[in-house]
């Protein structure tokens, strides 16, 4: 009865929310509520709450202090040159910049955390697709498969519990998967320049000038337009550097080349284009080598663990703030400006920590998981390695890393010993789904993601899950083809 339950309440949250018929923190807090009633153990959901909280909190405080860190810095211009550069390169064409979203993303994924790794590419790649009416899910979409895959690094957290789980050595489950992993991020790459050219064949491509120059307020009028042979309304924008959304022609069209529309969903505000910006208030060109060591220090603090994370973003946004505005005045108008950001991030996570708090305490997930390793046929025992991977995807997406980890994959690995498969064979399946992890409405880092990007969740997981599917499932082909797994 629990396994059923736990499938049907992690159905309903993802049915909710990606009808847009609840928000996710009413959608995290009310479901698992019901159902913590529904199997009769009502009277334990404040012990299940308060213990999925306390777990959670530490990420929440991190998450909380960071994003006013990085808020900041984009504040006082430290990633100006970034976007400038990137702007440049790219050359104002949709398809090159979200080429470069995933090129950005997997190199700042090195740092091993998904939260910092959200918050920079966002911060260098939001103005961009804003510029231009990009599709802000596909810079969500993009960003977070990269992460996924650049997450399996030993120090990026999957890798090292699997080897925990299993007393095993990590470099022994991560370098032969290297292969298979870059193939996993070639693939990313591929779906960002397929991707990329569908932004392109929905918006054209501005000229440098264009974007550059400051927007003004539209004069619209409607015009016809030839799309796909047939005629079809268009709007036209005027005025100084053109529509946002313009093609070369000065077109911006709603609808695809050929007439019928796009899974790509366009944003549906206009919010002027910021980042680029030169003569905001904020800036503060004086200290931008302090900024940018502060920054530096940060995160080799990070990633050598000299303190927790929520204690270094802590230290690190008290000081920026102190040191970037000394005026009382300046520094709570910088708190005030990134409040909504703080409020959305933090409060999506402690009411995470009811979904899982209910999943756990109420012993669903144990339930589900056995359930699924006991599905397994008998004649699969000897390919407990591929069987290991395919089970990755979902499990990974429903249950948090450690509960896979050290919960499930014992479980698998001794019923691959049984086999004769031998465990470290097992540990390199497991890291497979970890593109489809980081989407999962269980990881934190996933509602930094989405709340600096404005993009709503379920639109987020509508479009990436099967994306990250795919990239998940060439990981694992090329894992056997190369004889890993």
């Amino acid at each position: 009865m629990l396994t059923i339950l736990g499938f049907v309440m992690i159905a309903t949250f993802l049915v909710l929310i990606m009808t847009k018929k609840m928000s996710p923190i009413a959608a995290l807090v009310l479901i698992p509520a019901l159902f913590c009633v529904l199997v009769g153990q009502g009277a334990k959901l404040g012990d299940y709450v308060i213990e999925g909280v306390g777990d959670l909190a530490p990420t929440a405080a991190m998450l909380m202090f960071a994003i006013v860190y990085f808020g900041v810095m984009i504040d006082v211009g430290l990633f100006d040159p970034i976007v400038r550069g990137i702007l440049r390169f790219c050359k104002a064409d949709p398809m090159r910049i979200v080429v470069g979203t995933a090129l950005l993303a997997s190199i700042v994924s090195l740092d091993g955390d998904g939260s910092t790794t959200f918050m920079i590419t966002v911060s260098a790649m939001y103005p961009l697709y804003k510029r231009l009416k990009m599709s802000l899910v596909v810079l969500t979409g993009v960003a977070a498969t990269a992460n996924g895959v650049m997450n399996t690094l030993p120090w990026g957290g999957p890798t090292a519990r699997a080897a925990t789980a299993l007393k095993v050595d990590a470099t022994d489950i991560f370098v032969p998967m290297i292969p298979a992993l870059a193939v996993g991020l070639l693939a990313v790459f591929l779906l960002s320049y397929v991707l990329g050219l569908r932004e392109r064949k929905r918006l054209g491509t501005l000229t440098l000038d264009e974007v550059l120059e400051p927007v003004t307020e539209p004069v619209t009028e409607t015009v016809l337009v030839e799309a796909g042979g047939g005629s079809g309304k268009g709007t036209a924008r005027t005025g100084s550097g053109g529509g946002a959304g313009s093609s070369a022609g000065g077109v911006s069209y709603d609808k695809g080349a050929d007439g019928k529309g796009s899974d790509v969903e366009e944003p549906a505000d206009d919010e002027e284009f910021k980042g680029l910006d030169p003569n905001r208030s904020t800036l503060r060109p004086r200290l931008y080598w302090f900024n940018a060591g502060l920054t530096l220090v940060l995160l080799t603090a990070m990633i050598m663990q000299l303190m927790p994370i929520p204690v270094l973003f802590l230290l690190g946004a008290a000081l920026a703030l102190t040191v970037n505005f000394p005026s009382m005045k300046d520094q709570r108008a910088r708190i005030a400006a990134h409040a909504d950001n703080v409020l959305n991030v933090s409060g999506m996570v402690f009411a995470a920590a009811v979904f899982t708090g209910v999943l756990t305490g109420t012993g669903m997930v144990e339930h589900m998981a056995d359930w699924l390793v006991g599905a397994v046929p008998e004649g699969m025992g000897p390919h407990m390695g591929i069987v290991t991977g395919l089970l990755s995807l979902p499990l990974t997406y429903f249950m948090s890393n450690d509960g896979f980890y050290f919960g499930v994959l014992p479980v698998l690995a001794e019923a691959g010993a049984a086999h004769g498969v031998s465990p470290l064979e097992v540990a390199r399946a497991s890291i497979v789904g970890q593109p489809l992890h980081m989407s999962s409405p269980l990881v934190p880092a996933v509602y930094v993601l989405v709340g600096m990007a404005k993009v709503e969740f379920g639109d987020h997981t509508r479009f990436t899950v099967k994306w990250a599917v795919l990239t998940s499932l060439v990981v694992l082909a090329a894992a056997i083809l190369f004889g890993t797994i």
